[in-house]
């Protein structure tokens, strides 16, 4: 496998992981403002509270679609040890997202409905950056054999290439000397 189809593939690789990531993050964000605003609508919670509660319950149904969708074929060893740094993770997160929310609020004033769902769309989008580079990077880790496999196969590849080369090289040498 020469260098560019392995960086390709790479590529590919993460394209994929993107479109899942955005699948269940999407999701979470529909749950989110769902919660979001019907807490806020029917309780008389602080904006910021009610933005920490849709932020938990988007946060538990991104966990399971993280873990059974996007990052299925990842690590499924030490699965206290992912759910404690995806929770910590996701607490810092949950402090980028409403963060935003509480300068807007608080900071500047800005507590309309609709200002709220903008400055909360803000915070969500800040901190699923965060969550993205966090997740993929710690949580749920690729298997190590995968890599290993991988950079198996392209060795393999370029060996066998490397003999096919040699093999026509040693054919043209052997039509080119004159025979006896």
């Amino acid at each position: 496998m020469s260098e560019r189809s392995a960086l390709r593939a790479r590529l590919d690789a993460l394209a994929r992981e993107l479109m899942k990531f955005g699948a269940v993050g999407g999701a979470g964000v529909l749950v989110n403002f769902v919660v979001f605003n019907l807490v806020r609508h029917l309780t008389e919670l602080p904006v910021v509270r009610a933005s920490i509660v849709a932020t938990v319950v988007a946060t538990g149904t991104n966990y399971l679609g993280y873990r059974y969708f996007t990052y299925r074929d990842r690590d499924k060893n030490g699965r206290t040890k992912e759910l404690t740094l995806f929770l910590l993770f996701s607490v810092v997160g949950l402090v980028i997202e409403n963060g935003v929310l509480y300068v807007a609020t608080y900071g500047f004033g800005w507590d309309s409905s609709l200002q709220s769902n903008v400055f909360k769309f803000l915070g969500i989008g800040l901190a699923t950056l965060f969550r993205f580079w966090s997740y993929r990077t710690w949580v749920f880790r690729a298997l190590p054999a995968r890599k290993a496999v991988a950079t198996a196969e392209s060795f393999l590849a370029e060996a066998e290439a490397e003999s096919a080369q040699e093999r026509r090289a040693a054919s043209a040498a052997a039509a080119e000397r004159p025979r006896e």
